[in-house]
């Protein structure tokens, strides 16, 4: 990224963090059914609805790309992977006053160890169904 820029258009993001531009439209676009943004702070828009990116919004969106594939494999929904990033982003800001605010801090945390107890769990039935 160059530093001397404040804003990015959809094409440079897209080179920047090799995604295709298509698919960010689709992240930062609204859901028919529910008449909401798909993902919340992806972009800001112009009167004439052109995207612009900041350096947030790019950090947001590769945060959006790693929530929602790791080594090349869809890990969660959209919908999933943007209630992941919301409060990802809600926990850096958190001050850890109670147990409620440590409990939503280690959210992420306990759903990744959640997916690696579950991988285990699928390998050892396939173990034992193999035997």
């Amino acid at each position: 990224m160059k530093s001397d820029k404040k804003y990015y258009s959809i094409s440079e993001v897209s080179k920047m963090l090799n995604i295709k531009e298509h698919v960010i439209r689709h992240w930062d676009s609204i859901d028919p059914k529910t008449k909401k943004l798909r993902v919340e702070n992806l972009s800001i828009r112009t009167k004439g609805g052109t995207r612009f990116f900041n350096k947030i919004h790019i950090k947001n969106i590769s945060n959006l790309i790693s929530i929602l594939q790791d080594n090349g494999k869809r890990n969660y929904s959209l919908n999933l992977a943007s209630k992941i990033l919301t409060k990802n982003n809600a926990r850096k800001s958190l001050k850890y006053n109670n147990i409620e605010d440590i409990k939503n801090a280690n959210y992420i945390e306990y759903i990744k160890k959640l997916k690696k107890i579950k991988a285990v769990k699928n390998n050892l039935v396939m173990l034992i169904k193999d035997k």
